[in-house]
């Protein structure tokens, strides 16, 4: 295709080839990283029955919905965190499967920010991290360097919208309210 695909894809796999090596392989299936970089950048049409995901967001990045164990953390600042069990329902997570799916997340969207000059204290940081068929891709991105780029904020709007869902539940809503701020 064209030069700009080239370079995702080669990080993709080396990324991939990288993660297949750290963490627990519990339940993983025999290392193919290396010889198999299409399967970590192509989403299926159809939501996989093991598709799930985590993403940590905000200042520290304390804030979390992991769809892996099924909790939501929230960041209570300087009244630490508090994590409750809470499932999305199979609707929502085929709604989420979709729209990462339509901005084609594992397929190398541009995250890192190209003019670093700019710099700032507290920021807001994200981290992905998506499960299909088997395969687990990390995405992360972060506004130290003041701006973020237009993949990240597609990226930023879905977790916008996942933590609306979130908090529109009474077991969410149940949770203590954060002490302090961020300077």
């Amino acid at each position: 295709m064209n030069g700009r695909l080239v370079y995702p894809v080669m990080l993709l796999s080396l990324l991939v080839t990288l993660l297949a090596g750290c963490g627990d392989t519990k339940g993983s299936a025999p290392e193919e990283s290396a010889e198999s970089p299409p399967a970590a950048v192509t989403m299926p049409e159809k939501k996989p029955g093991d598709f799930a995901f985590s993403v940590r967001y905000g200042i520290t990045a304390r804030n979390e919905i992991n769809t892996f164990n099924g909790t939501v953390t929230k960041d209570l600042i300087s009244n630490g965190t508090a994590t409750i069990n809470l499932r999305l329902t199979d609707a929502e997570m085929n709604d989420i499967y979709q729209q990462l799916r339509g901005m084609n997340a594992l397929g190398g969207l541009e995250l890192e920010i190209a003019d670093k000059t700019c710099g700032r204290e507290p920021y807001n940081e994200e981290h992905w991290t998506i499960q299909v068929n088997g395969q687990q891709q990390t995405l992360d991105w972060s506004e130290a360097y003041c701006e973020i780029t237009p993949d990240a904020k597609r990226l930023e709007a879905l977790r916008n919208m996942i933590v609306k869902l979130v908090q529109s539940r009474p077991e969410y809503q149940a949770l203590p309210e954060a002490v302090g701020g961020y300077d």
